[in-house]
This record gives C-alpha cells, sequence and structure tokens, in this order.
C-alpha cells in the first residue's frame, strides 16, 4: 500500500465550463493561452489566464483533443470519426485521416504530440463495453498501431526525452511504459497499477524531472508518480471526475486540471466538470508541435 504525502493546497475553478466531460488540456506557450475539450458537449475552448476571457467554439462531433499546429488558430483535434484540422476561429474542420473506419462503435479519446513530432492518440469503445481501443502513431504519412485490446485508452503522454511513452488502459486500472527508439515503440511493460479505492486512471501530465501526475477518475484527486512508478504525491481536487491536467503559465509552474459533471447532479456537486488551476513546486515542459 502506498502512503504519498498530500499536496498543501488546493486546486480553485479559473473557468466555470461545466463541461458534461472536459478533456484534452494543453497550454499554447506561444500565445499563453490554454486549451482543452468538452467530448460528450462537443467543443474546443481556449481561455487566456492574463486577461480571464475564454472562448468556446462548438465542434461538428465528438472531440477527444487537440493538438498544436505552425498556427496558433488551426489544431490537429482527434474527432470521434478521425484527425482533423480544425480552425478555432471558423469551425471548419478538415478530415486527415480515419484510423479505424470500419469500427463505427468507437471514437477517438486522448492523445499527445511527442518530442518526435509525432502524434500518439487512443481510440475507445464509446459505449465502454467492449475491448475495441487501441493506441495509434501518426507522423503525417504513416498511421501505425502499437497496442491493441483495450476498452478505454488515456494517455499518452512521453517522457521528457522521448525514450518512454506511457499509455493507460482505464478500465484496467493499468499505466503501460514503452520504450521509443526513431519512432518505433516498443512491448509494453507496467509502470503503475492503481490500487483499489484509487478509481481509475485517467489523462495525465510529465514534468521536467520526467514525473508523471496522473488523473484519478472517481478518485478526487491527481497522483505525481516517479519515474520509477512509485505514488510520491496526492493533489487533492474537489470533484470526483478528474480528467486530465497539463503545465501552463508563463513559467510552466501552473497545474490546470480538467473534470466532468456526466452524472452528477449540479445541486449536489456543483464543483463538477469545471477547469481547475493550483500553483506547483515544479514546472512542465512546453507542448510540442504536429510536423506532420
Amino acid at each position: 500500500m502506498s502512503h504519498p504525502i498530500v499536496y498543501p493546497k488546493t486546486p480553485h475553478v479559473v473557468v466555470a465550463s461545466c463541461c458534461t466531460l472536459g478533456e484534452g488540456v494543453l497550454w499554447d506557450h506561444r500565445i499563453d493561452t490554454l486549451l482543452f475539450v468538452d467530448i460528450k458537449n462537443p467543443s474546443v475552448w481556449r481561455y487566456h489566464p492574463a486577461t480571464g476571457k475564454h472562448w468556446r467554439m462548438e465542434a461538428p462531433e465528438p472531440v477527444g483533443f487537440v493538438v498544436l499546429t505552425s498556427d496558433p488558430d488551426i489544431v490537429i483535434a482527434g474527432f470521434k470519426s478521425g484527425l482533423a484540422r480544425f480552425d478555432l476561429r471558423t469551425g471548419e474542420a478538415d478530415t486527415i485521416v480515419a484510423p479505424e473506419p470500419d469500427s463505427p462503435g468507437n471514437r477517438i479519446n486522448d492523445g499527445h504530440v511527442g518530442p518526435d513530432g509525432a502524434l500518439y492518440f487512443g481510440t475507445m469503445h464509446d459505449e465502454e463495453k467492449t475491448p475495441t481501443g487501441a493506441f495509434w502513431r501518426w507522423d503525417g504519412q504513416e498511421l501505425t498501431r502499437f497496442h491493441d485490446g483495450i476498452v478505454v485508452t488515456n494517455g499518452p503522454v512521453s517522457s521528457p526525452d522521448g525514450r518512454i511513452l506511457y499509455a493507460t488502459d482505464t478500465t484496467s486500472g493499468i499505466i503501460y511504459a514503452f520504450d521509443c527508439d526513431q519512432g518505433r515503440v516498443g512491448k509494453p511493460r507496467i509502470f503503475v497499477r492503481f490500487e483499489q479505492g484509487w478509481g481509475h486512471p485517467d489523462g495525465m501530465s510529465v514534468d521536467y524531472r520526467g514525473h508523471v501526475w496522473v488523473c484519478h477518475w472517481g478518485g478526487s484527486r491527481i497522483t505525481r508518480f516517479t519515474p520509477d512508478g512509485e505514488a510520491e504525491m496526492v493533489v487533492p481536487v474537489p470533484t470526483a471526475e478528474v480528467t486530465n491536467c497539463t503545465f501552463g503559465g508563463p513559467d510552466l509552474r501552473t497545474l490546470y486540471i480538467t473534470t466532468a459533471s456526466i452524472g452528477h447532479d449540479p445541486h449536489i456537486d456543483p464543483m463538477a466538470g469545471h477547469v481547475y488551476a493550483v500553483e506547483t513546486g515544479t514546472h512542465g515542459l512546453r507542448a510540442n508541435i504536429f510536423k506532420g
């Protein structure tokens, strides 16, 4: 049984977004702006902490994540049907590639651009019943599946040097680590297995030291794991469904956290579905830009 320390600061609401299923949070350091999505109420949000302003762009279908391109107004979005270029000014979407055209019961869930400039993402069974999900790598030319047989995928995220990829089998409560070498992804090994009472591992982020910050769906917290997989610190979050996190702010020391309100009565749990922030004693890494 792990006994991590409890972080003394409490995350506070910065965007009262009331997302049905908030996810896909990342920081664009070029314009000091936070991006996140609502999967079930399909939309992409932008938040500018310096002014307190936020904007919501409706999406044409469920969207699991967005990643940066060379144009801050254009992202690559992981829509239910496939990857697409999505214009945050107009809402126009141009399909790039569909990883699983013969699996209409699946959707793209979470994704991340590695230090190599390639996009790593997962698919999942939309009703969360059948192990039809898989993890993929897309470099703009070649689409490669590197792990499958999963009901709900989350992550992936990369170590600072890009040599390790972390990816989550949420339903089974397991976070896997994969060795990466010049675009080749190795076989999975268990990095962390969630203990009873922790909820389920969801989205995650990696700081500059290679510590992995994992969100607990149904666990009201984030746990920081060492590169050896030891639970080192817990950050309590004042709502149950904690979905994803990223480091942002000018110094990348603010941890931004998305949550979900799905299945929660807003009169009973008014804190669900919002975006939170807490200052940390460490800093994260800049989001990589997709090169494909």
